[in-house]
């Protein structure tokens, strides 16, 4: 049979052509996802009926269905431009956010997150509203995200401030920031044993501390009692800083991740 012969008869598969084959499979599988319980995928199913209208028409003597059809896919690309403007917004959006260009706004992102911290801690601490926020740096905290409320929500003031009010559910734990979005919030956090520590340090801070003893992670810590805020960086803690030394200190860890920046400044440094 000549047409299985000329599938038989074809060149051998090469490196290339795999990759060929997975990068369509992988476009076609995250545009599935994306129209996935939409309108879209409705009008998707359509197009599949009348995509296979028209090669029925070139199998068959079909001359009218295949006229119609032609014409009507000659306008077929401007018409999904036009009703599938929507969606096609957020699949170039998903794709901008795909792992492989992360890399590339990773600092902006970063510094956007610094501002959102720095924001939410100086407002908590006017109200005098007790806070623990953890920026994930090069060793993962997935142990305690899991332990927490999974939310994965982008940073922003309005979001941490309301996290915890004391009203609120989930003001006890902390909020863990991991790739610049709030993974989970009331996280439990492991608890310092240093004997050395002043006595006049809350369960917050004895977290913070706690936890990047074991760690490289940031926390940035607000006392309920005092209204102050306090850094955690490698099981020491810098108290009493402003808003401005916050944002630097931060800038600093987050963005420049250089070792000597790890060391607290003595200027704010508590004795531990």
């Amino acid at each position: 049979m000549p047409p299985l012969r000329d599938l038989l008869d074809r060149p051998p598969l090469t490196a290339w052509d795999v990759v060929d084959i997975l990068i369509v499979s992988v476009l076609i599988y995250e545009a599935l996802k994306l129209i996935r319980g939409t309108r879209a995928m409705q009008m998707a199913t359509g197009f599949v009926v009348v995509l296979a209208l028209f090669y029925l028409s070139q199998a068959f003597p079909l001359q009218t269905v295949s006229w119609v059809i032609r014409n009507v896919l000659a306008y077929a690309v401007i018409a999904g431009i036009v009703l599938f403007q929507s969606d096609i917004r957020r699949a170039l959006s998903h794709l901008g956010r795909a792992p492989f260009f992360r890399y590339f706004g990773r600092a902006e992102r970063a510094a956007e997150t610094i501002e959102e911290v720095m924001t939410a801690a100086g407002m908590l601490a006017k109200a005098r509203t007790g806070a623990i926020i953890v920026l994930e740096r090069m060793i993962g905290l997935r142990n305690y995200i899991e332990s927490g409320i999974h939310l994965d929500a982008a940073v922003s003031y309005d979001l941490l401030t309301a996290i915890f009010q004391p009203v609120g559910p989930m003001h006890d734990g902390a909020v863990i920031i991991q790739e610049d979005r709030i993974a989970a919030a009331s996280c439990f956090l492991p608890l310092t044993v240093n004997p050395k520590l002043d006595r006049d340090l809350g369960t917050r801070h004895r977290a913070a501390i706690g936890l990047t003893e074991e760690c490289d992670a940031v926390a940035v810590v607000v006392s309920e009692e005092r209204g102050e805020i306090s850094l955690s960086v490698r099981g020491r803690i810098e108290r009493r800083l402003s808003t401005d030394e916050l944002r630097a200190r931060l800038q600093d860890l987050i963005l420049q991740k250089r070792g000597a920046e790890d060391e607290p400044r003595p200027a704010v440094e508590t004795d531990v």
